[in-house]
Order: structure tokens, then C-alpha cells, then sequence
């Protein structure tokens, strides 16, 4: 499969759990930007099934612990979906993003 996040290295991890990895995000937006990642390939929220209630689920239970483990007093959960909502990588993934805004 020719998709970026299907073949990250596993070495790029900063977490990984059975169904979830996180990776900081190599272009920030903020001064924490991470990527909350499903293992399984799904391309977006729109290609979601009603089975993957449960993995939704432990995404945001995931950035709850990163968030907690980088002792992040705020932070935000961002889904870009298609091209037309800013996704730019067609699988789906959660910004965590906490801290100043970067300007690029």
C-alpha cells in the first residue's frame, strides 16, 4: 500500500499501543503538534464503519495519555477530512496540538 503512514518506520514512534501509534508531526503548526494514528488503514471519518465506534474511542483515550504524559495543561483535537477540510494524508489520524502557534 502506498500510503505514508502504513509504512512510517516504527522507529519514528513516540507511542504504540494494538491498535494506535503516535508520531510528531513533521510539519507543526503548534509548538506540540503529535499524530494520533490507527494501524488499521482507514482513509478518513467518512470512510468510517459503525465497528470503529470502539477504535475512535481509544484514539482520543490515546492523546488523553500523551497529553497527560507531556503534562499539557491545554490542548486541542483536530480531524482534517478531505482535501477540502485540510487532510493532506489519506489515513485517518488525530492532531494533538497544545502550546503556541507556529507560523511557517
Amino acid at each position: 500500500m502506498d500510503c505514508l503512514f502504513c509504512n512510517l518506520d516504527k522507529k519514528d514512534y513516540i507511542y504504540e499501543d494494538d491498535n494506535a501509534f503516535v508520531v510528531k508531526d513533521i510539519r507543526p503548526t503548534h509548538k506540540i503538534h503529535y499524530l494520533i494514528i490507527p494501524k488499521r488503514h482507514i482513509e478518513s471519518i467518512n470512510h468510517l464503519e459503525l465497528e470503529d465506534r470502539e477504535l475512535m474511542g481509544e484514539l482520543i483515550l490515546t492523546a488523553q495519555k500523551i497529553a497527560k504524559e507531556e503534562k499539557l495543561e491545554g490542548y486541542k483535537l483536530k480531524i482534517n477530512v478531505g482535501r477540502k477540510g485540510g487532510q493532506i494524508i489519506d489515513h485517518l489520524h488525530i492532531h494533538l496540538l497544545s502550546g503556541n502557534k507556529l507560523w511557517h
